[in-house]
């Protein structure tokens, strides 16, 4: 698949790469690097992250609603108000990443990293915390 210019693909080298509004829905980006890349309103739901590199990218108001981002790295991302339901983010590095407003309704952060994550606003209404704890 290509978007932008962009080849959409496991192990991609997508590294500040510009796929804002991007339809991503459903893209294999197993171990992918997305480093700095700026995925602003991008829809990337039901798409396949594991291992995938996203430290630093822009994932302002992204859709990743049933996204799977086993073990990424996520530190230091920009994900102010993104859509997150039921994303499955076990294991995943979110060291400093901005979660302000995001929605995480039912996400699965076990043995997520939240390290001085940002989390001001986020709804985390039936998420699995890092701890395997529900959040009410």
């Amino acid at each position: 698949m290509e978007v932008n210019g962009y080849r959409i693909e496991p192990g991609a080298s997508l590294s500040s790469a510009n796929l804002y509004r991007a339809h991503l829905s459903g893209a294999l980006l197993t171990g992918a690097d997305l480093s700095f890349a700026n995925l602003t309103f991008a829809n990337v739901r039901r798409a396949k992250l594991i291992e995938s590199n996203l430290y630093g990218a822009k994932l302002v108001r992204t859709n990743l609603s049933d996204a799977t981002l086993i073990r990424a790295n996520l530190t230091r991302a920009n994900l102010t108000r993104a859509t997150l339901v039921r994303a499955i983010l076990s294991g995943a590095d979110l060291r400093g990443a901005d979660l302000s407003s995001a929605n995480l309704r039912r996400a699965n952060l076990y043995n997520a990293n939240l390290s001085g994550a940002d989390l001001t606003g986020a709804n985390l209404s039936g998420a699995i915390m890092p701890d395997g704890s529900i959040h009410e």
